[in-house]
Order: C-alpha cells, then sequence, then structure tokens
C-alpha cells in the first residue's frame, strides 16, 4: 500500500502539493514512483517557469516508462530540488519527502480544488 499523507493535497495525476503560505512544494506521490519503477531521470523547469494547473511542468522516466508531470497548481518555479539531478532515484527512496519544484502560487483557491488524502486514496485503489 502506498504512503498517503494528510498534510498535503493530490492531483489525480498523482503529484502532491503541500502549501505554506502562497509557495506551494511539488512532487510526485509514492503511488507515482512505485507505478513507474526505478527513476532514472527527471526533466525539471528552470526557476522563473509559469507553470500552469493540469498543464505538463517536466517529466520522470524510469527504466520502463516516461511520464509527464502536471502542475496541481499554476505560480511560478521559485526552486528546483537540484539534487534530483545527479540522484533521480530519491524519488523511489522516498517520493514524499522529496519535492520536485516549488512554485509561488498565482490563485490559492486552486489548492481547495485538489483531493485530500482520503480521496486520493480511493484513486489508488480503483
Amino acid at each position: 500500500m502506498s504512503k498517503v499523507l494528510d498534510d498535503r493535497k493530490y492531483a489525480d495525476s498523482h503529484e502532491w502539493a503541500k502549501l505554506d503560505g502562497d509557495i506551494a512544494t511539488i512532487g510526485i506521490s509514492d503511488y507515482a514512483q512505485h507505478a513507474l519503477g526505478n527513476i532514472v531521470y527527471v526533466d525539471m523547469p528552470e526557476v522563473g517557469d509559469e507553470v500552469t494547473k493540469g498543464e505538463d511542468f517536466g517529466a520522470v522516466e524510469s527504466v520502463k516508462a516516461a511520464s509527464d508531470l502536471l502542475s496541481p497548481l499554476s505560480g511560478e518555479v521559485v526552486e528546483v530540488n537540484e539534487e534530483l539531478s545527479d540522484k533521480p532515484e530519491l524519488l523511489n527512496e522516498d517520493a514524499n519527502e522529496n519535492w520536485i519544484i516549488k512554485v509561488k502560487v498565482s490563485d490559492p483557491s486552486e489548492y481547495d480544488e485538489l483531493l485530500n488524502a482520503e480521496e486520493y486514496k480511493k484513486i489508488c485503489e480503483e
């Protein structure tokens, strides 16, 4: 069973977002990293790039598949997790701790539209 945490919200495309003020930390869910298998590359945007809710901001590549990363929120990228450039496997080790990007959100109400942990667990069980 994948680890789903209550301190964040989820998109049905298996990304998570954790809001602190107007900065959202975004990563992929534990379910997603299990489904992908061994992650070998993470394609991330640059600081200053704009991301739009529901549109791709990068990709995660594993030994068996590549998967677009869809942003759960809209805003400006203020930080990228540079560690993932050298160690993409960190997402396999702990997808909940190893975030991908941090975004200054342009519309905080989008956060309320995301799934809570219970709702997301139901999607993972389907």
